[in-house]
């Protein structure tokens, strides 16, 4: 009974009000049998903006266009190729023209940062139980390095590797993937 008086009453404003304001005002929108008028749908979207305003400002996230809210998320920058090296290498993002070695590669085998040590290698007897029990304290993991200018010792909690050349991560038991740049 309500939404019949609510529909008459709209009706009556649309045959008897001119005003353009009043017209966008009676413009409904049905959602099942519940009616959302215009003006409520405006509000809720400028509720919407705030919102992505007050999280998106780091940049993460960047608004396209104005009208409905459309988001679309920045370009990812993920290595590829993979890059691992000595200490003499340059770090940072590579890809096909710029190879350097990736200073944010995360393990997806024990889901730990990888961890990299310039100037050290890693003694012949390191295995996995060591390095299980000791990653990510550098102080517990000394007792297995061996200083070695220009090399570099990488390592998570199931995986190690020395490296001095520049060289393409191809080793299928290095579950070692580019965390983002």
């Amino acid at each position: 009974m309500a939404d019949d008086i609510d529909d008459l009453l709209d009706e009556v404003e649309t045959k008897f009000c001119t005003s353009e304001q009043n017209k966008k005002k009676t413009q409904n929108k049905t959602f099942g049998n519940r009616t959302v008028r215009k003006k409520d749908d405006e509000e809720i979207q400028s509720i919407i903006d705030d919102i992505i305003e007050d999280r998106f400002l780091d940049g993460e996230l960047e608004k396209v266009t104005s009208g409905p809210v459309q988001i679309r998320p920045k370009a990812s920058n993920k290595c590829f190729p993979i890059y691992l090296g000595g200490s003499n290498e340059s770090q940072g993002f590579a890809n096909g023209l710029t190879k350097r070695t990736c200073d944010k590669l995360r393990c997806t085998g024990c889901d730990f940062r990888v961890l990299m040590f310039d100037d050290f290698k890693w003694y012949a007897d390191t295995d996995y139980l060591f390095l299980r029990n000791n990653v990510p304290d550098f102080h517990r993991l000394k007792s297995n390095l061996i200083v070695f200018p220009g090399s570099r010792a990488y390592c998570c909690q199931c995986s190690w590797r020395s490296q001095v050349d520049l060289t393409e991560l191809k080793d299928p038991r290095l579950k070692w993937v580019c965390g983002k740049h």
